[in-house]
This record gives structure tokens, C-alpha cells and sequence, in this order.
């Protein structure tokens, strides 16, 4: 049996460290009070109510939050546009967005700068696409590798935009990652990989899994777990400008 959501957008709006959201409010069947949260991903503001609740209640008692809605706004990472001469996190690093109509439209990697051309008002779509053409070749080379060591076969490697996961391994053999990874550090990125081959032989989280992740990594990815963490979700705020 299916379980309808129904979305609707509040005109209440909420401010902090720069950022400016909409109320956006769910009504679940099996909900049974209010819940707020922020999306530290895009800084949406959540609210979860009954079904039959009253709207207008509804509104009331986000109001009442106010002061802790704004704060957490205020928390939530700085937007990182990328736009000529912008600084783009690249493989845990920063390049300079080197932007001239003198360069050929499609982005070049020369040492820390990306090199294009073309309109000015398409940098952000033919930088985000470069990002994802990365992250897709390195990926793949990655898990052929990790594949290799762990002496398995990986069925499909994809690349995607997940809120909730840097990388997923089906039974089928599939792999799919967060195309995002290709901003973090190098050895962030290998961890994950590691992670999701170790599941073509264990599909679990036990101590056994945990053991091949190490020794496929050449060691225990802890400090790597801890930066996605610490500071993945800034990754998010790549390419927003507000």
C-alpha cells in the first residue's frame, strides 16, 4: 500500500548567514505532531505535520521557531557560486576558474587553473559538467582498481546527485556514487571506493566487511569517514549561489 505525502509552500520565510528560505511543509498520515529541520544540503526548512492538521496551527508553531530556525540557517555552509576567477574544490584542493573568450568552450585542467571559454553566463553548467565527466572517468578507474585487488567483478559503475549517500553497491553488482566526491580529497574519495567494493563481498556492515575496507585501503578509513562527515556537506554548496 502506498503512503501519500502531500507538499505544500508556506509563505513564511525565514533568514540567516545569508540565507533565505521558504517555509516548506509535509503533511504525513502517520505523523502524529510538528517536526522542524533544516536541509544542511540546500537549506530547505522542513516542517512534518499530521495529515488532518491545521495549517494555520501549523504556521503558528513554526513562527514560535523562529530564533532556532535562523540559527541553524546561520550555520549552514557559505554558497560557493562558480563563476569566473571563483575558487572550485577540485580532488581536495582549489583551482582557479580562469575564464576568457579566448579559450576553447570546453573546461582544461592546466595545473590549478580551469582553463574556458564560450558565455560567460553558461561557467557554472560547463564547470558542474566537467566536475561530473571527472568524477565518472576517476570513479571508474578507481573501482576497476579496488575491484581488481578484492578479485571481484563490478557489474555497472554510475555516477548520480544522492542526498543521502556517497556511494551504494546493489546485489546486481552495481555501483553508483556521488559525483560531488570528486571535490574531496583524493584519499576521501579512494575510501569510498573501497567501501562499496568491499560489498561485492560482504553485503553487511560487520566486522568482517570493516576488515577487507582496511586492508583493500591500506589502512583504516577513519580520518577519511570523519572529513565526509566534517565538511561534506559543503560539497552541496558548490554551484549555489544563495
Amino acid at each position: 500500500m502506498s503512503i501519500i505525502v502531500s507538499t505544500a509552500r508556506s509563505e513564511l520565510l525565514f533568514e540567516g548567514g545569508g540565507h533565505r528560505r521558504a517555509l516548506t511543509v509535509k503533511r504525513y498520515p502517520r505523523a502524529r505532531s510538528f517536526r522542524l529541520r533544516v536541509d544542511p544540503r540546500d537549506g530547505r526548512v522542513l516542517l512534518s505535520m499530521p495529515q488532518r492538521g491545521s495549517m494555520a496551527k501549523a504556521r503558528r508553531w513554526a513562527e514560535s521557531q523562529r530564533d532556532w530556525i535562523e540559527e541553524r540557517l546561520a550555520q549552514l555552509p557559505r554558497p560557493r557560486p562558480i563563476e569566473a576567477n571563483a575558487r572550485l574544490p577540485y580532488r581536495g584542493r582549489d583551482v582557479h576558474v580562469d575564464w576568457s573568450h579566448d579559450y576553447p568552450r570546453k573546461p582544461v585542467l592546466d595545473e590549478d587553473r580551469l582553463q574556458l571559454g564560450g558565455s560567460q553566463e553558461a561557467i557554472t553548467r560547463r564547470t558542474l559538467n566537467w566536475l561530473k565527466d571527472e568524477a565518472r572517468r576517476i570513479l571508474t578507474e578507481e573501482t576497476n582498481l579496488y575491484a581488481k585487488r578484492a578479485g571481484v567483478d563490478v557489474a555497472r559503475i554510475s555516477i548520480g546527485d544522492p542526498r543521502s549517500r556517497w556511494g551504494s553497491c546493489a546485489s546486481s553488482g552495481n555501483i553508483r556514487y556521488s559525483w560531488r566526491l570528486v571535490m574531496a580529497p583524493e584519499a576521501v574519495l579512494s575510501a569510498t571506493v573501497a567501501h562499496e567494493v568491499a560489498h561485492r563481498v560482504h553485503m553487511d556492515h560487520s566486522p568482517q566487511f570493516h576488515a577487507l575496507v582496511a586492508e583493500l585501503f591500506g589502512r583504516d578509513p577513519a580520518p577519511e569517514r570523519a572529513w565526509l562527515r566534517d565538511h561534506g556537506t559543503a560539497l552541496y554548496w558548490v554551484g549555489c549561489s544563495s
